[in-house]
């Protein structure tokens, strides 16, 4: 069993910044694709970054490039996401999400698809 759980969220204002974490425990693989992922009321789940905990690769959607920065602590099996300069469209519920990455030269994925085991989710606010 593979759990993931989320942390850090909030309610912020405009141009400030927060740091998510994700932990992950269980039968786990040691190179993953984990992925953070928002979603906001009456819009799809959109990919924000992703990265390889192998590699250390990692990959931003362009909404959030300059701004969010994903980065990892393999000791804790946890990887976070430093949000700054948020804007209100940044408001939503974040999740994370791992699949295990097989083959190791694949790129890891920013859509969902792949992705099998997710967190609870947690709420960003950004006010103007």
């Amino acid at each position: 069993q593979v759990q993931l759980v989320e942390s850090g969220g909030g309610s912020v204002q405009a141009g400030g910044s927060l740091r998510l974490s994700c932990a992950v425990s269980g039968d786990i693989y040691s190179n993953r694709c984990m992925g953070w992922f928002r979603q906001a009321p009456g819009k799809e789940r959109e990919g924000v970054a992703v990265m390889g905990t192998g590699d250390g690769i990692t990959y931003y959607a362009d909404s959030v490039k300059g701004r969010f920065t994903v980065s990892q602590d393999r000791a804790k099996n946890t990887v976070y996401l430093q949000l700054n300069s948020l804007k209100s469209e940044d408001t939503a519920m974040y999740y994370c999400a791992a699949y295990w990455k097989l083959v190791p030269w694949f790129d890891c994925d920013l859509h969902s698809s792949p992705y099998k085991y997710w967190g609870q989710g947690t709420q960003v606010t950004v006010s103007s």
